[in-house]
């Protein structure tokens, strides 16, 4: 008898360590850390939110887009006036970002994201509706009502002047959108939330994620070699689990297996392509950002991407771990400074906390949790998509 209890009793250990439960366990752990630290800050962010009006890409028009009111425009970063030809085509300057190119849709956007992000997250602690019944407001505005909607393409976003009125890498603009599709996610089953208008803010992502696989623009941001592709598998894979897409999914998750993973991260677990750019350190940060979150958005009981390897051992674990040191002592970094922002980064990244999650590191947690959360710099916000972890916890 006391043998079959031990027995049974060894048995319930080893089937605990074995089981998904396990993780489980260990997610809520860290999520109500990340709860309990962020909290007070969210609340307050949410409540500020509940009195902010609408403002989508209608608000501001700018006299170079060769789109309408409706469709979305920004110009290219890194691209300059040409000193021995100031009324000519710019001229790139890689790294060097230009102050006088237009993006007020592109803070519109950014503004929105935060918006709903912060909503969301506040229902998601709280379970209070009022946090729903005022994000609806901006989803209805940017997705449904015809007088401010926005339309479903990034046709004329990274626009150069003399060149291009639009360009696929354009396309990365549009992962300010994440978190808005992650924060319908959080509240779609809240009482408040109108069916009809549910469906028309999905149909708004579906019409997106056929422009994004279709165009030539998509298709040609589809195979960027470095973070842009990561950034289009990352957006897609967002959107298409907002809209139960699972052919969507499906070739994310063969994108991160078969292209990613093989053809970006060298054996170290570093990005060349990111190394080669003026920026390596922010870049390689956003890219190892870009494909924790893929790993995040696609993992589930079906499918487990943090875990996976190529037959030569490339695995987000490595890229993490290749990482860290640097994001931890940044005086440690190999390379030069990065020519802008070197002394904005590291700040709260995704693959921190959710790379703790994943592999339960806690010296990653620490680093995320001493790190700034709430950035102020407009550059770091924009290459930080993923700004409330909080509605990122299934």
């Amino acid at each position: 008898m006391k043998y079959n209890i031990i027995l049974a009793a060894l048995i319930f250990m080893v089937q605990l360590y074995k089981a998904p439960v396990y993780g489980a366990i260990k997610d809520e752990t860290i999520k109500k850390e990340v709860v309990k630290l962020l909290k007070t800050e969210v609340l307050s962010r949410a409540e500020l939110a509940l009195n902010q009006q609408p403002q989508t890409v209608t608000k501001s028009i700018c006299p170079r887009s060769a789109g309408g009111k409706h469709d979305f425009y920004s110009e290219g970063d890194y691209w300059w006036p040409d000193p021995k030809n100031p009324e000519g085509p710019f001229i790139q300057r890689d790294g060097m970002t230009n102050p006088e190119n237009f993006v007020a849709h592109r803070l519109s956007m950014i503004r929105f994201s935060q918006i709903i992000g912060s909503l969301a997250s506040a229902y998601k602690i709280t379970g209070d509706e009022k946090y729903v019944k005022a994000a609806l407001k901006h989803l209805n505005a940017w997705f449904v009502d015809t007088t401010t909607r926005m339309n479903p393409s990034l046709l004329y976003s990274q626009a150069i002047k003399g060149k291009f009125t639009g360009r696929g890498i354009g396309i990365i603009d549009g992962i300010q959108l994440m978190e808005v599709a992650q924060g319908i996610r959080v509240m779609e089953k809240a009482k408040c939330f109108d069916p009809n208008q549910k469906v028309a803010v999905k149909l708004w992502f579906s019409d997106f994620l056929k422009w994004l696989t279709t165009h030539q623009y998509g298709k040609d941001e589809m195979n960027a070699t470095n973070n842009h592709g990561t950034c289009w598998a990352m957006q897609v894979a967002a959107f298409s689990r907002l809209t139960n897409n699972k052919e969507l999914l499906d070739f994310c998750r063969t994108r991160y297996k078969e292209v990613f993973l093989p053809k970006q991260m060298a054996d170290d677990g570093s990005f060349p392509q990111e190394l080669k750019r003026t920026k390596p350190f922010g870049y390689s940060i956003f890219n190892l950002d870009a494909m924790t979150m893929l790993c995040q958005i696609l993992s589930d009981k079906d499918h487990d991407l943090w875990n996976y390897k190529t037959a030569d051992g490339k695995c987000i674990q490595n890229g993490i771990k290749y990482l860290y040191p640097f994001v931890a002592d940044k005086s440690k970094w190999p390379l030069k400074p990065d020519v802008m922002y070197w002394e904005c980064w590291p700040v709260a990244q995704p693959f921190l906390v959710f790379g703790a999650t994943a592999f339960g590191n806690t010296k990653w947690f620490d680093t995320w949790e001493s790190l700034d959360h709430f950035p102020k710099i407009e550059e770091v916000i924009r290459n930080l998509p993923v700004r409330n972890p909080i509605i990122w916890f299934e």
